[in-house]
C-alpha cells in the first residue's frame, strides 16, 4: 500500500501539508538569534501537532507496571518486538509480586525475543521486587523514586511519569537526540543536558506531547541514515534540509509505519490512530 493510498493519513498528515513539504528552506544570512531559534522550535512543534495529532506512546500497556516493564525491555530493540513479547509475560506475571517470585529462567525464555534477555530479566525482576518490598506493589509517581529502581533511568522514568501519571517530562531517546540537534535546538550530546536545554524552550505543559511528536517524526520521516527530506512537512523550518533524499518520489518510499502505509508498532493502538495494528509475534502482515 502506498502512502498516497492511506487516506486516513492523508487527512491528518503529510499530504495535508504538501506545499510546506515542497518549500525549500531559506538559509539565514546571519547566525540565528536565540529568540529566532525558540520561535522556530515552537513553530515546528505546532506543525508536528498538525501532522501527528494521534502521537502516542508506542508501547502497549494497561497500567503503570506494564508500561514500566515494557519500557525497560525496549532498550536495544524496537517497541514492536516488545509489544509482541509482553502479552505472554503479563499473562503469566500480571503483578510485581508475581514477577518478583518468578523463576528467572522462565522469564528469560519469555522475553528472549527482546534481546539481552538475561540482563533484562535481572532488571525487571529486581524492579518488581523493589515495588513489592518498598512501594506496596505500586509504581511510584515520583522521579526520585523511579530512578532508584533497577534498570530505570531518567528516560524510562519520564516515559512512565508522562504516560501513566500525567506528569510532564521530556523523553530523550536516540530519535529525540538526533532531531533536536538537526534542528539546531541544542548542540549538547549528553541526554541530561539536552533535556535541560529543551525544557527552557517549551512550556512544561508541552513536554510529554513534544516528546511523542519528535519521536514519531524521527521514526517515520527524519531517519538516522536516510532522512526523507523530500517528503517532510517541515522542510521550510529545518536548517539541515538536504541531509537526506530530497526528490519527493524517492523520499516518499522511505516513509515508515502509517506514513508509508505499513503497520505500526502497537498490537493495540489507541483510538484515532490512522494506521494498521502490528502483527502478532511469529506472523507477517
Amino acid at each position: 500500500m502506498s502512502a498516497e493510498g492511506n487516506s486516513a493519513v492523508g487527512e491528518h498528515g503529510v499530504s495535508k501539508r504538501v506545499k510546506a513539504a515542497n518549500r525549500k528552506p531559506v538559509k539565514p544570512a546571519k547566525p540565528e538569534s536565540r529568540l529566532a531559534m525558540v520561535r522556530r522550535a515552537r513553530k515546528i512543534n505546532r506543525e508536528l501537532a498538525e501532522v501527528f495529532p494521534y502521537a502516542h506512546p508506542e508501547l502497549d500497556f494497561r497500567n503503570p507496571f506494564e508500561l514500566l516493564v515494557a519500557t525497560v525491555l525496549s532498550a536495544q530493540t524496537t517497541d514492536l518486538r516488545v509489544n509482541q513479547t509482553t502479552p505472554a509475560l503479563f499473562a503469566k506475571y500480571p503483578t510485581p509480586e508475581d514477577l518478583a517470585a518468578a523463576v528467572p529462567e522462565e522469564v528469560e525464555e519469555l522475553i528472549r525475543p527482546t534481546g539481552f534477555f538475561r540482563a533484562k530479566t535481572k532488571s525487571i525482576m529486581g524492579l518488581a521486587a523493589a515495588l513489592r518490598d518498598d512501594f506496596g506493589g505500586e509504581v511510584p509517581g515520583r522521579l526520585d523514586d523511579l530512578v532508584k529502581l533497577p534498570g530505570v533511568g531518567r528516560k524510562t522514568a519520564f516515559v512512565v511519569l508522562g504516560n501513566a501519571f500525567g506528569v510532564p517530562g521530556i523523553t530523550v531517546d536516540t530519535h529525540f537526540m538526533r532531531l533536536v540537534r538537526r534542528w539546531k535546538w541544542t548542540e549538547q550530546e549528553d541526554p541530561v543536558k539536552i533535556e535541560a536545554e529543551i525544557a527552557e524552550i517549551f512550556p512544561k505543559s508541552e513536554w510529554t506531547m513534544l516528546s511523542h511528536r519528535v519521536i514519531f517524526h524521527g521514526r517515520r520521516i527524519c531517519h538516522a541514515r536516510k532522512p526523507a527530506c523530500g517528503a517532510c512537512p517541515i522542510t521550510h523550518l529545518c536548517p539541515s534540509y538536504g541531509e537526506g533524499e530530497t526528490d519527493p518520489e524517492k523520499a516518499r518510499k522511505l516513509l515508515k509505519y502509517e506514513m508509508g502505509g505499513l503497520p505500526g508498532q502497537r498490537l493495540n493502538p489507541p483510538p484515532g490512530y490512522p494506521g494498521r495494528p502490528a502483527p502478532l509475534l511469529g506472523t507477517s502482515d
